[in-house]
């Protein structure tokens, strides 16, 4: 459903390395860069997400879930997560209140966003 989101990002070389370092395990990557403007893929190398310069510098809390293709992808987000110095919200776990299989981990990017990984395996 979703075609692509864009981030505005205090420092979009921070973003841009952030992302692929920490989602590696979820298949996202640098795709393409024009200017101060990067996309970023996954799996299907489609640019769906974006990272820009900040226009709008108000508060703007963003909520962003990238699909994972595992459990064990979701554990390696955290564990790339950690080791990047990000804010852990919360960690890897069953989260049974959305359905019996979501299995998520939710993280702070450079800018303050709540970024998850999720792995939906329907079945607890």
């Amino acid at each position: 459903m979703l075609d692509h989101l864009s981030l505005q990002c205090m420092d979009v070389d921070a973003a841009a390395a952030f992302y692929p370092r920490v989602f590696a395990s979820c298949g996202v990557r640098v795709l393409m860069r024009h200017g101060d403007t990067v996309g970023l893929c996954g799996p299907d190398n489609f640019p769906r997400l974006w990272l820009g310069a900040a226009v709008d510098t108000g508060t703007r809390p963003v909520h962003l879930a990238i699909s994972a293709p595992s459990r064990d992808a979701v554990d390696a987000v955290f564990t790339a997560a950690r080791e990047a110095g990000a804010d852990i919200l919360h960690q890897p776990r069953v989260w049974p209140e959305y359905h019996p299989g979501y299995y998520a981990v939710f993280v702070r990017d450079p800018d303050g966003n709540n970024v998850e990984a999720v792995h939906h395996s329907w079945s607890a």
